[in-house]
């Protein structure tokens, strides 16, 4: 599998009148293209810093982020984030939401229009097109926000903990619905997440930060035994377990170092 995307000892600080806080130190990892990778740690670590540069919305104080498109060319990968909350505006149609992102950038052409009827199909979304995001469920506006993501076509979708704002039962229906249509469409994507369980069951390799600065203290490939490859089917994997310890006993070490 080849890396689209390479960190190379990335690092970054916040600075005010009262100093510097170092958020991210020697950060260095790649991406594989249609690969799920999975970023957890302490709260207050920089995991949201790091999507922000990986993003481009912030630039690293140090280090590069080496790019590697199959065809040879140098152009970053066109990014998709999504935000923990799903920022629908209520003014407009569920449909008015979805295109929002072609509007802007002045892409509404028939064939991304259609491929958005598509999303909205597959997305069971198809019959809410005219609704309000307030007559949706919670689960219905992430899926209108993946969506609103997906019509611009990313190569890379950041997820920076979509699904933490749904009840549990909802978070997990939703979250497996929605990485099976992503890795379906062949996309690659970067989850941050706190739940643990989450990561397992979506990513194919979890990356364990350290405390703030944050460096990556560990990488975790996840090699489960399924006959159903689903994230639900995943959590009972006879190795489910074994990784679940493993991440918590890391990152019960770093509590203990705070």
């Amino acid at each position: 599998m080849q890396n689209i995307l390479e960190l190379k000892n990335i690092g970054y600080s916040y600075h005010s009148l009262q100093g510097e806080t170092k958020a991210l130190k020697n950060i260095s990892f790649g991406v594989g293209e249609g690969e799920f990778v999975a970023v957890v740690g302490p709260s207050g670590c920089g995991k949201s810093t790091l999507l922000s540069i990986i993003s481009g919305l912030l630039p690293p104080e140090r280090g590069t982020i080496a790019v590697n498109n199959p065809d040879g060319s140098l152009h970053y990968p066109r990014v998709g984030y999504m935000l923990q909350r799903d920022h629908l505006f209520e003014w407009r149609t569920v449909y008015k939401n979805v295109i929002l992102g072609l509007e802007i950038n002045h892409m509404m052409t028939p064939e991304r229009l259609a491929h958005v009827d598509q999303l909205l199909f597959d997305y069971g979304l198809d019959k809410f097109r005219d609704k309000r995001p307030s007559e949706l469920s919670g689960g219905m506006k992430q899926r209108a926000a993946l969506i609103r993501t997906l019509a611009l076509d990313p190569q890379l979708l950041l997820l920076d903990e979509p699904f933490s704002a749904l009840d549990y039962q909802t978070r997990l229906m939703v979250s497996s619905d929605i990485c099976q249509l992503i890795r379906a469409a062949g996309k690659t994507m970067i989850i941050i997440t706190h739940d643990l369980s989450e990561a397992i069951s979506l990513a194919d390799r979890v990356i364990i930060l350290s405390a703030r600065p944050a460096v990556v203290k560990m990488e975790v490939p996840i090699h489960l035994t399924l006959s159903d490859d689903s994230p639900l089917a995943a959590r009972n994997a006879p190795e489910f377990q074994s990784y679940f310890n493993q991440l918590w006993e890391e990152l019960g070490c770093e509590r203990k170092e705070m």
